[in-house]
Protein backbone atom coordinates (compact mmCIF):
# COMPACT_ATOMS: atom_id res chain seq x y z
CA UNK A 1 0.00 0.00 0.00
CA UNK A 2 1.38 3.39 -0.99
CA UNK A 3 1.22 6.50 1.15
CA UNK A 4 -2.02 8.33 0.36
CA UNK A 5 -2.78 12.01 -0.04
CA UNK A 6 -5.34 13.56 2.30
CA UNK A 7 -5.97 17.11 3.43
CA UNK A 8 -6.53 16.61 7.15
CA UNK A 9 -4.69 13.38 7.92
CA UNK A 10 -1.48 11.67 6.92
CA UNK A 11 -1.36 7.99 5.96
CA UNK A 12 2.03 6.33 5.74
CA UNK A 13 2.86 2.66 5.28
CA UNK A 14 6.11 0.71 5.42
CA UNK A 15 7.13 -2.26 3.34
CA UNK A 16 7.21 -4.30 6.55
CA UNK A 17 3.47 -3.84 7.01
CA UNK A 18 3.08 -0.95 9.45
CA UNK A 19 0.52 1.79 8.70
CA UNK A 20 0.53 5.10 10.56
CA UNK A 21 -2.48 7.43 10.49
CA UNK A 22 -1.82 10.93 11.85
CA UNK A 23 -4.63 13.38 12.49
CA UNK A 24 -3.20 16.60 11.07
CA UNK A 25 -5.20 19.57 12.36
CA UNK A 26 -2.84 20.81 15.08
CA UNK A 27 -4.14 24.40 14.78
CA UNK A 28 -7.50 23.21 16.20
CA UNK A 29 -6.08 20.49 18.45
CA UNK A 30 -6.98 17.79 15.89
CA UNK A 31 -10.70 18.32 16.38
CA UNK A 32 -13.28 16.47 14.27
CA UNK A 33 -15.25 17.93 11.42
CA UNK A 34 -17.09 16.28 8.54
CA UNK A 35 -14.03 16.25 6.29
CA UNK A 36 -11.76 14.72 8.93
CA UNK A 37 -14.31 12.01 9.73
CA UNK A 38 -14.60 11.14 6.02
CA UNK A 39 -10.83 10.95 5.61
CA UNK A 40 -10.37 8.77 8.69
CA UNK A 41 -13.11 6.44 7.50
CA UNK A 42 -11.46 6.11 4.11
CA UNK A 43 -8.03 5.49 5.65
CA UNK A 44 -9.28 2.86 8.09
CA UNK A 45 -11.16 1.00 5.36
CA UNK A 46 -8.19 1.22 3.00
CA UNK A 47 -5.86 -0.26 5.63
CA UNK A 48 -8.35 -2.96 6.58
CA UNK A 49 -8.44 -4.16 2.97
CA UNK A 50 -4.66 -4.52 2.76
CA UNK A 51 -3.55 -8.05 3.80
CA UNK A 52 0.09 -6.93 3.85
CA UNK A 53 -0.60 -4.44 6.65
CA UNK A 54 -0.10 -6.02 10.07
CA UNK A 55 -0.54 -3.07 12.45
CA UNK A 56 -2.00 0.44 12.44
CA UNK A 57 -0.82 3.28 14.69
CA UNK A 58 -3.11 6.26 15.25
CA UNK A 59 -1.55 9.59 16.28
CA UNK A 60 -2.39 13.25 16.59
CA UNK A 61 0.02 15.84 15.20
CA UNK A 62 1.18 18.53 17.62
CA UNK A 63 0.55 18.79 21.34
CA UNK A 64 -2.93 17.21 21.39
CA UNK A 65 -4.14 13.78 20.32
CA UNK A 66 -7.68 15.06 19.66
CA UNK A 67 -9.92 17.60 21.33
CA UNK A 68 -13.08 15.91 20.02
CA UNK A 69 -15.62 17.81 17.96
CA UNK A 70 -14.66 21.04 16.21
CA UNK A 71 -16.66 23.85 17.85
CA UNK A 72 -17.26 25.61 14.53
CA UNK A 73 -18.63 22.38 13.08
CA UNK A 74 -20.90 21.96 16.12
CA UNK A 75 -22.06 25.57 15.81
CA UNK A 76 -23.07 24.99 12.20
CA UNK A 77 -24.72 21.69 13.11
CA UNK A 78 -27.01 23.48 15.55
CA UNK A 79 -28.56 25.33 12.60
CA UNK A 80 -29.03 22.20 10.49
CA UNK A 81 -32.10 20.01 10.30
CA UNK A 82 -32.47 16.88 12.39
CA UNK A 83 -31.99 14.80 9.24
CA UNK A 84 -28.69 16.56 8.49
CA UNK A 85 -27.50 15.95 12.04
CA UNK A 86 -28.47 12.29 11.83
CA UNK A 87 -26.39 12.00 8.67
CA UNK A 88 -23.37 13.60 10.36
CA UNK A 89 -23.73 11.39 13.42
CA UNK A 90 -24.04 8.25 11.31
CA UNK A 91 -20.82 9.18 9.51
CA UNK A 92 -19.04 9.49 12.85
CA UNK A 93 -20.49 6.18 14.02
CA UNK A 94 -19.33 4.46 10.82
CA UNK A 95 -15.83 5.90 11.21
CA UNK A 96 -15.55 4.52 14.75
CA UNK A 97 -16.93 1.16 13.66
CA UNK A 98 -14.46 0.94 10.78
CA UNK A 99 -11.65 1.51 13.29
CA UNK A 100 -13.01 -0.98 15.82
CA UNK A 101 -13.50 -3.72 13.21
CA UNK A 102 -10.10 -3.47 11.53
CA UNK A 103 -8.51 -6.95 11.33
CA UNK A 104 -5.09 -5.52 12.14
CA UNK A 105 -3.91 -4.67 15.64
CA UNK A 106 -4.63 -0.98 16.23
CA UNK A 107 -2.59 1.20 18.59
CA UNK A 108 -3.41 4.72 19.79
CA UNK A 109 -0.44 6.85 20.84
CA UNK A 110 -1.96 9.58 22.98
CA UNK A 111 -0.53 12.88 24.18
CA UNK A 112 -1.79 16.21 25.49
CA UNK A 113 -5.52 15.63 25.57
CA UNK A 114 -8.16 13.20 24.34
CA UNK A 115 -11.56 14.78 24.82
CA UNK A 116 -15.02 13.53 23.82
CA UNK A 117 -14.73 11.87 20.44
CA UNK A 118 -10.95 11.88 20.79
CA UNK A 119 -11.29 9.63 23.82
CA UNK A 120 -13.72 7.58 21.77
CA UNK A 121 -10.97 6.95 19.22
CA UNK A 122 -8.74 5.72 22.05
CA UNK A 123 -11.48 3.35 23.25
CA UNK A 124 -12.05 1.98 19.75
CA UNK A 125 -8.38 0.97 19.34
CA UNK A 126 -7.08 -2.38 20.61
CA UNK A 127 -4.25 -0.87 22.65
CA UNK A 128 -3.52 2.65 23.86
CA UNK A 129 -0.34 4.22 25.22
CA UNK A 130 -0.62 7.64 26.85
CA UNK A 131 1.84 10.21 28.10
CA UNK A 132 1.40 10.66 31.84
CA UNK A 133 0.32 14.30 31.51
CA UNK A 134 -2.50 13.52 29.06
CA UNK A 135 -5.93 14.79 30.05
CA UNK A 136 -9.15 12.94 29.24
CA UNK A 137 -12.77 14.03 29.49
CA UNK A 138 -16.18 13.05 28.15
CA UNK A 139 -17.42 16.61 28.19
CA UNK A 140 -20.62 16.32 26.14
CA UNK A 141 -23.14 16.86 28.95
CA UNK A 142 -21.56 20.25 29.67
CA UNK A 143 -22.70 21.26 26.18
CA UNK A 144 -26.18 19.80 26.56
CA UNK A 145 -25.22 16.78 24.48
CA UNK A 146 -24.51 13.10 25.11
CA UNK A 147 -21.52 11.00 23.97
CA UNK A 148 -23.84 8.70 22.07
CA UNK A 149 -21.75 7.56 19.10
CA UNK A 150 -18.67 6.76 21.17
CA UNK A 151 -20.64 5.03 23.94
CA UNK A 152 -20.39 1.41 22.64
CA UNK A 153 -16.61 1.61 22.50
CA UNK A 154 -16.18 3.35 25.85
CA UNK A 155 -18.49 0.87 27.58
CA UNK A 156 -16.56 -1.97 25.94
CA UNK A 157 -13.27 -0.49 27.18
CA UNK A 158 -14.09 0.53 30.77
CA UNK A 159 -17.44 -1.06 31.62
CA UNK A 160 -20.88 0.48 32.19
CA UNK A 161 -20.38 1.75 35.74
CA UNK A 162 -17.32 3.93 35.08
CA UNK A 163 -18.84 5.00 31.77
CA UNK A 164 -21.98 6.14 33.54
CA UNK A 165 -19.96 8.06 36.12
CA UNK A 166 -17.71 9.80 33.63
CA UNK A 167 -20.46 10.51 31.11
CA UNK A 168 -22.73 12.11 33.71
CA UNK A 169 -20.10 14.14 35.58
CA UNK A 170 -17.88 15.09 32.61
CA UNK A 171 -15.02 14.92 35.10
CA UNK A 172 -11.50 15.44 33.77
CA UNK A 173 -9.02 12.66 34.55
CA UNK A 174 -5.38 11.93 33.91
CA UNK A 175 -3.54 9.08 32.22
CA UNK A 176 -2.95 7.19 35.47
CA UNK A 177 -6.70 7.09 36.08
CA UNK A 178 -7.33 6.18 32.43
CA UNK A 179 -4.99 3.22 32.92
CA UNK A 180 -6.72 2.25 36.17
CA UNK A 181 -10.13 1.99 34.50
CA UNK A 182 -8.85 0.39 31.28
CA UNK A 183 -9.18 3.22 28.78
CA UNK A 184 -5.44 2.96 28.16
CA UNK A 185 -3.17 0.01 28.90
CA UNK A 186 0.18 1.76 29.26
CA UNK A 187 1.34 5.12 30.65
CA UNK A 188 4.78 6.55 29.90
CA UNK A 189 6.63 9.57 31.21
CA UNK A 190 8.76 10.66 28.26
CA UNK A 191 8.74 10.64 24.47
CA UNK A 192 11.66 8.23 24.59
CA UNK A 193 9.62 5.81 26.70
CA UNK A 194 6.70 6.20 24.31
CA UNK A 195 8.93 5.31 21.34
CA UNK A 196 10.28 2.27 23.18
CA UNK A 197 6.76 1.10 24.05
CA UNK A 198 5.68 1.54 20.44
CA UNK A 199 8.63 -0.55 19.28
CA UNK A 200 7.93 -3.20 21.92
CA UNK A 201 4.30 -3.56 20.87
CA UNK A 202 5.22 -3.60 17.18
CA UNK A 203 7.73 -6.38 17.83
CA UNK A 204 4.99 -8.41 19.53
CA UNK A 205 2.54 -7.87 16.67
CA UNK A 206 5.07 -8.75 14.00
CA UNK A 207 5.85 -11.99 15.84
CA UNK A 208 2.19 -13.05 15.63
CA UNK A 209 0.37 -14.60 12.70
CA UNK A 210 -1.76 -11.89 11.06
CA UNK A 211 -4.72 -14.17 10.38
CA UNK A 212 -4.66 -15.37 13.97
CA UNK A 213 -4.61 -11.76 15.19
CA UNK A 214 -7.70 -10.96 13.12
CA UNK A 215 -9.46 -14.10 14.34
CA UNK A 216 -8.51 -13.36 17.95
CA UNK A 217 -10.06 -9.90 17.70
CA UNK A 218 -13.26 -11.35 16.25
CA UNK A 219 -13.26 -14.04 18.93
CA UNK A 220 -13.31 -11.44 21.70
CA UNK A 221 -16.08 -9.48 19.97
CA UNK A 222 -18.21 -12.59 19.45
CA UNK A 223 -17.73 -14.15 22.89
CA UNK A 224 -18.15 -10.99 24.98
CA UNK A 225 -21.50 -11.00 26.76
CA UNK A 226 -22.37 -14.57 25.79
CA UNK A 227 -23.69 -17.05 28.32
CA UNK A 228 -20.98 -19.57 29.21
CA UNK A 229 -22.72 -22.82 28.33
CA UNK A 230 -22.26 -25.95 26.22
CA UNK A 231 -23.15 -24.15 22.98
CA UNK A 232 -20.48 -21.51 23.56
CA UNK A 233 -17.96 -24.20 24.45
CA UNK A 234 -18.69 -26.04 21.22
CA UNK A 235 -18.43 -22.83 19.20
CA UNK A 236 -15.03 -21.93 20.67
CA UNK A 237 -13.86 -25.55 20.15
CA UNK A 238 -14.74 -25.28 16.46
CA UNK A 239 -12.74 -22.09 16.18
CA UNK A 240 -9.54 -23.49 17.68
CA UNK A 241 -9.95 -26.66 15.56
CA UNK A 242 -10.18 -24.50 12.43
CA UNK A 243 -7.05 -22.65 13.46
CA UNK A 244 -5.12 -25.88 14.03
CA UNK A 245 -5.70 -27.04 10.46
CA UNK A 246 -5.18 -23.60 8.91
CA UNK A 247 -2.00 -22.77 7.01
CA UNK A 248 -0.91 -20.47 9.81
CA UNK A 249 -1.66 -23.05 12.47
CA UNK A 250 0.32 -25.73 10.67
CA UNK A 251 3.24 -23.37 10.07
CA UNK A 252 3.25 -22.16 13.67
CA UNK A 253 3.33 -25.65 15.15
CA UNK A 254 5.95 -26.82 12.64
CA UNK A 255 8.17 -23.84 13.40
CA UNK A 256 7.90 -24.48 17.13
CA UNK A 257 8.81 -28.16 16.77
CA UNK A 258 11.64 -27.40 14.35
CA UNK A 259 12.96 -24.61 16.61
CA UNK A 260 12.76 -21.95 13.91
CA UNK A 261 10.82 -18.75 13.40
CA UNK A 262 7.54 -19.00 11.46
CA UNK A 263 7.47 -17.24 8.12
CA UNK A 264 5.38 -14.31 9.32
CA UNK A 265 7.93 -13.08 11.88
CA UNK A 266 9.47 -9.82 10.71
Amino acid sequence: MRDSDYDLIKLEATEEGLAVVTINRPDVHNAFNMELIAELTDAFKTIADQPTIRMMILRGNGHTFSAGADLNWMKRAATHTKEDNVRDAVNLAEMLQSLYEMPQMTLAMVQGAAMGGGAGLVAACDVAVAMSNTKFRFSEVRLGLTPATISPYVIDAIGPRWTRALFTTAESFDAAFAEKIGLVQYVVETLEEMTKMEEHLANLVFSAAPGAVADAKKLVADVTGQIIDRDLGHETAKRIAARRVSDEGKEGIAAFLEKRRPHWVR
